[in-house]
């Protein structure tokens, strides 16, 4: 199944199962994707696939249009593959802009927060209610 059917029938309001979708952007650069949404009136950036200096731009856009409506963001990482330094740097301006939650970081994106000890500033949570919750 296509990441985006199984992603994009789960969002729903809280008022009447319509659509929560504010605005919804797919690219793909390099391998990698990236949709924009609202969850629960909070913009969340979904991030999928591999990011470097080469594939990063679409995602620091989706990023910044974000924090501009809310300086609440949430970035759903489960899907990123590969991500270096480039991503980190974007995580950390993004977060200095705002409030950065990060949602279900992959295993990778895990192991680069934890070994640059990002992860004792960036606020990492589990599911995408808790980033909303909290």
């Amino acid at each position: 199944m296509p990441w985006e059917e199984a992603v994009m029938p789960t969002l729903t309001s809280s008022t009447g199962g319509m659509p929560a979708l504010e605005q919804a952007t797919g690219h793909a650069a390099h391998g990698a994707a990236v949709l924009q949404y609202e969850w629960h009136g909070v913009p969340v950036v979904a991030a999928r696939g591999e990011y470097d200096m080469g594939s990063i731009a679409p995602l620091a856009d989706a990023l910044e249009v974000a924090t501009r409506k809310d300086p609440k963001v949430i970035l759903d990482a489960s899907g990123v593959t590969f991500a270096d330094s480039t991503f980190l740097n974007l995580l950390i301006l993004t977060h200095q802009a705002g409030t950065l939650r990060v949602v279900a970081p992959s295993p990778q994106v895990q192991r680069l927060c934890e070994i640059t000890g990002a992860d004792s500033f960036l606020e990492i949570r589990g599911t995408l209610e808790d980033a909303v919750v909290s």
